[in-house]
């Protein structure tokens, strides 16, 4: 009895066990297929090689400062003249996990498509939003599976005529909103798909990236974004102290011209009344000598305080160092060798694998299936 569950046991696995060397005699016996097979997919993938535009991608390194910068000697000039500084300063509000936001919020998408750009042959000219709205290539399959949603939209833009005009009519003269056209959206949403940003929040280094069909394109556009995003973040960080600095300008400007005031009104006095000695003149001339010497103390110290909101707007310009600058790409992607190789083999494997396993089983699920139906 249990030699006969031993036997059986063995029967089992020989079954279950691969027949690799009839599998090979199926595929060389289907060689010719095979090869059939092979010069399809080398003629499929040149069509498909040479359909695909090239995208050329480059990337810019930003270092950014950690944290809140230091007051450093500016605490010791406030303290000299009675004022802290330090203690109305808090942590940043601004940090580089907010940077992909920023690149991809709309007003910030919006002014890029002002960028003017420019390809490397030099003949194409033109702005970013006509570039990506006019010149981009796309493959010819992408027509065919876009056809059916492209006359759906055709239609709802006819509907919706009046409706973007009204929108092109609001962005003329909107404050607090941003309407947007269907092209417009379009084109902000290609855009956003070509420029990317991460940041390492260990280090704070960000890196943009971006991927245009044109190498100088790319890292034309690479350059803007880099140079508008340390821009905002300047303007953001700074946007307080550059008000303080405006409003201590105003008051300096007025303490002096006081001063001034002031000052030439005691020393006309003391010239026209030298040789007076009376109470009377004596007593203006002290009136006047006090005034001056109180607008000359609110000068001084309006002058201190203008000092003061100087170096605190330097103090607050955030750090934002490029470390790796954009570079034109000399090669872009995906490569028509790689997708022609890729091609071959996908067909060379469907192809084996029907000679060698696949056709056995599908005609004889077929003839079963037959069979079923007949009864």
């Amino acid at each position: 009895m249990v030699e006969e569950k031993d036997k059986q046991y063995i029967e089992d696995e020989d079954e279950m066990q691969i027949d690799w060397l009839g599998m090979l005699k199926k595929a060389w016996e289907g060689r010719m297929f095979i090869l059939k097979c092979c010069i399809i997919g080398v003629i499929v993938g040149l069509i498909a090689a040479f359909s695909i535009p090239k995208e050329y991608s480059t990337s810019v390194n930003l270092a950014s400062e950690s944290g809140a910068s230091g007051t450093g000697g500016l605490s010791s000039l406030a303290a000299m003249a009675g004022i802290n500084i330090s203690s109305g300063r808090s942590s940043e509000a601004l940090t580089p996990d907010l940077y992909p936001n920023i690149v991809s919020s709309t007003p910030f998408t919006l002014e890029l498509f002002n960028t003017q750009v420019t390809s490397l042959d030099g003949k194409l000219k033109t702005n970013l939003y006509d570039y990506l709205h006019e010149n981009v290539k796309v493959a010819w399959w992408n027509y065919i599976i876009a056809a059916p949603k492209m006359a759906l939209g055709l239609i709802r833009s006819l509907w919706n005529k009046d409706n973007t005009e009204l929108m092109e009519s609001l962005n003329n003269g909107q404050k607090g909103y941003i309407s947007l056209t269907e092209d417009q959206r379009k084109m902000a949403e290609a855009l956003n798909k070509r420029v990317g940003i991460s940041v390492d929040k260990k280090t704070n280094y960000t890196t943009i990236s971006v991927k245009m069909q044109d190498p100088l394109i790319a890292a034309t556009v690479a350059d803007t974004v880099t140079r508008f995003l340390q821009k905002y973040i300047t303007d953001y960080r700074t946007d307080k102290a550059k008000k303080d600095l405006q409003f201590s300008q105003e008051i300096y400007n007025g303490a002096k011209h006081d001063y001034e005031l002031k000052q030439a009104a005691y020393a006309a006095f003391a010239d026209a009344n030298q040789n007076l000695f009376t109470q009377r003149s004596r007593t203006e001339l002290e009136r006047l000598q006090n005034d001056r010497n109180l607008a000359m103390n609110v000068y001084t110290q309006s002058a201190q305080q203008l000092q003061l909101a100087q170096a605190k707007v330097q103090e607050e310009t955030p750090v934002l160092t490029v470390v790796q600058p954009a570079v034109v790409p000399l090669q872009g992607s995906p490569s028509k060798l790689k997708v022609l190789i890729i091609f071959t083999f996908l067909f060379f494997a469907f192809a084996v694998a029907w000679e060698a396993i696949g056709k056995e089983y599908f005609w004889k699920y077929w003839n079963l299936l037959k069979e079923t139906l007949k009864n």
